[in-house]
Formats: structure tokens, sequence, C-alpha cells
């Protein structure tokens, strides 16, 4: 009963900090900005606010007896893309909803608490939650999600606008450490590693089951790629050399015209001095930063005219492994989440930069940089189910399971990412041409 209590106290205080942390990241935005939708793989942040509220009111508070939503119409215009709950309003379309209104949106994501902090309040006191504590687990890690999303989606909105608008306003804290210094590359040798999340903590169901895996010897490049060396690529001819690309890729620097990642704005229509835009405003650009919002096509071309590759996701997994705090005493090949994985440290959402920064200086002789935090990483995996993949029950199993086709998977979080929602298991995915999230590049090369 005791540990049940506990349970439910810590759920009650992370329940808080997260819904709150949303809007914090709302707070200077003014209700027009709430309402943009920019392209149809965006969401208005009215959206994305309503949406989370709902996913508590579908699958916690709805599974109560007695439980009346907020209003009969929101299941419909707020459901993502979970068939089996019901219609879905077409997601392209997102930005046309006027109504209901930011004010009534956010008396609803309101509503939504009290209701989630009476229940909180008695699973405190006792009551049965084991299906109840893992769905509001589920709910707050997909809630980091979306706090994510809120920021690259607000991003791509802003930057149509020709203003420019710095949503946050000031200067973004101080770049730490000093450069990135000279790409080097650390030798991995091969073996049989165990990859996946070996339970204990929360993960989501495409992280598991841990199982081995055979990794040939690799070295993977001490940190990110960085705008300096990607411009290099540029200025080398890289988006005007159909040899550098894949067939599909190079149709993507064509038909979209991509001459540089996204957001990289030429001062003069010859220049090669580029500003960027980010969500502080306009910026010049950094050479030691890492080079963000680049497709997988982008990474892909940029690893083949450096004479490397993207690294599989079992390569950068197993890389990763002795990149956390404390991971020095777990033996070599000890599966994730055996190695202290809640010290985490790095540039993240909480730092309030949202942006990647230079590399700097490595915390221990020998050890990769920024694997989390910064900037996504392509690796050149499908993504695909692990052997003995098994999607959670329910209406829960559409969460990832049903969109193992056609994307890429992307490792290690970013600046935009919370610190809390990352672990070295994580698999994010998109499809190739995606731009918009804060993705980046770390190159590989066999032994």
């Amino acid at each position: 009963m005791e540990q049940a209590r506990c349970v439910a106290s810590g759920l009650r205080a992370r329940y808080d900090a997260v819904r709150a942390f949303t809007e914090s990241l709302c707070a200077p935005l003014c209700p027009e900005d709430h309402v943009v939708q920019s392209m149809p793989d965006a969401s208005p942040v009215k959206w994305h606010l309503a949406h989370t509220a709902w996913f508590f009111e579908t699958f916690v508070l709805g599974e109560r007896a007695g439980y009346a939503p907020f209003h009969p119409q929101f299941g419909y215009l707020f459901n993502s893309y979970y068939v089996s709950v019901g219609e879905r309003h077409s997601r392209p379309r997102r930005g046309v909803l006027s109504r209901p209104t930011v004010d009534e949106t956010y008396r609803y994501r309101h509503h939504v608490d009290e209701r989630m902090r009476e229940l909180l309040d008695e699973l405190a006191a006792g009551r049965h939650l084991d299906d109840l504590a893992f769905a509001i687990e589920v709910g707050l890690h997909h809630e980091q999600q979306h706090q994510e999303l809120i920021l690259t989606d607000l991003k791509h909105a802003m930057a149509q606008n020709p203003l420019r608008p710095a949503i946050f306003g000031g200067a973004p804290p101080g770049r730490r450490g000093g450069g990135a210094g000279e790409l080097r590359y650390l030798d991995q040798a091969e073996g049989v590693r165990w990859v996946g999340h070996g339970g204990g903590a929360f993960a989501f169901d495409n992280e598991a089951p841990r199982h081995r895996v055979f990794v040939g010897a690799f070295a993977l490049a001490e940190r990110p790629v960085t705008c300096g060396e990607y411009l290099a690529f540029m200025q080398d001819g890289g988006y005007s050399r159909p040899e550098l690309w894949l067939s599909s890729g190079w149709d993507a620097v064509v038909a979209n015209r991509w001459e540089a990642p996204l957001y990289w704005e030429r001062r003069e229509r010859h220049d090669d001095s580029f500003q960027l835009f980010t969500l502080h405003g306009l910026r010049e650009l950094d050479v030691d930063e890492p080079v963000c919002h680049v497709s997988h096509y982008e990474a892909d071309a940029y690893a083949r005219w450096a004479g490397a590759r993207l690294p599989t996701e079992a390569e950068w997994e197993t890389a990763a492994q002795g990149a956390l705090a404390g991971a020095e005493d777990v033996p070599r090949g000890a599966a994730p989440g055996e190695a202290g994985e809640a010290s985490i440290e790095g540039n993240f959402a909480e730092r309030g930069r949202y942006h990647p920064e230079p590399a700097g200086a490595p915390s221990r002789p020998g050890a990769p940089r920024q694997l989390l935090g910064d900037v996504w990483e392509w690796t050149s995996s499908a993504y695909a189910p692990y052997p003995g993949f098994r999607p959670w029950s329910g209406a829960l199993g559409e969460y990832n399971g049903k969109f193992m086709s056609s994307q890429l998977v992307l490792r290690g979080g970013s600046a935009a990412t919370p610190a809390s929602h990352i672990r070295a298991t994580y698999r994010n995915f998109f499809p190739p041409d995606a731009r918009w999230q804060m993705s980046g590049i770390r190159l590989a090369r066999d032994l």
C-alpha cells in the first residue's frame, strides 16, 4: 500500500511539472500565434494543447465510470490517428479551426487537470492504480513529445513570416564550452551486443524487446557534423552533384530547390554568408555548431561526400551506452537502461536555448560528445520492429507500431527535447525528406 502511495505521489508531481512546462513554452505567444498551421505535417499550438488534454481525457479519465467529456465534439477535433477510438478531423485542416478559441482550449486543459489531480489524489490514498498509472505515464511522455513538436512546428510557422519574429525575446542562453575542434573518430570493437530497453523504467513499446545483435568493428565520429563542415560540402557543389545523392534524394533536391539546410538564409543571392532563423530570431551562422534541420537525404549525401556513412541504430546505441553518467561502471555490452540514465546532461529544452551549441570539450578523454541533446542524429536504419516486438494492447497499440514503414530512425534527442524524456534506447522516426525537426548528422566508418 505504501509503495502504491509513493508511486501515485510521484506521478502527481510529475504530472504537474510536465503540464506546467507545456504552458510555459506557450507563455510568450499571442492568441494569433496559437492558431497558425504552416504545412500539413505541422499542427497549430492550440491543437497540441488540446490534443494532449484529450489524451488524458480519453485514455485515463474516460476509463472511469461516470466521467463526462468536457465537450462532446472535442474527441473528433483532437484525436490524432487513433482509428480504434473514433473518427478524426483532417490533419492538414487543423489550422482552419478558429473555434474553440484559445481561451476555451486552456479552459479545457485546466478542466482535465482538475479531474486528473482528483484521480491522482485518490490513487495516493491507496486506490488500485496499476493500469491507470501506466496510461498516465504514457500520457506524460506523449505530452513531452508534443512539447518538442510545439517548438518545432512554431519555428516552421514563424519562418514563413517576413518579419522573422523572435518568439522568445532577448538573447538565448550563451553557448557553453569552446569550439567544436577537429573531427575525430572513436574505434568500436566488433562483438555481440545488447540493444533495446531492458525494463525497469518507462520506455515505448518500439524500444523492446531487448535483444542481441552482432555489431561489426566500426568507428563513430566523436561529435556531430558542424555548420562549417556542412558549408564546405555546399561550397564543393554538394547540392548540384547528383552522384552524391540517393535517387529519391536527388528528386527531392530538384523538386524542392534545396540549396542549404532549412532556415539557412543567404545574405545575398550569390553570397556564401548565411544567417539562421531561430526561435530567438535571426542570428549569424556559427560554424562550430552542429548542423541542424537536414533531411536524411542530405545527411546521407554529406556522408558520401565526406568518405563516410551514417551509423546503424545498433552502432549508435551500443556506442551511446558509455556516454551516460555512471556508464563507465557498466560492463561493456550491458543492456541500455542498466547505466544511470537518470543523470543525463546536455543541451535540452529545459535550458531554453532551443538551438544546438558547439560540442565543447569531452567529459572524459575518448568519450563521444553530444550523443544526447542538441540534434537528433539520422541513422541508416529503417524504422522496423525488433525481433519479438509486441505493440501495447488496446488503442495505445496504435502509438508506434503502425508507422513501421517508409521511415528512418533518428537517435539522441535535440535542444527541443525534454531531458527526462530521452534515453539511449529511444527510437525517433521520420520520413527521409523531413527537415523541420532538429535533425543533424553523425558520421561512421568501417574498420
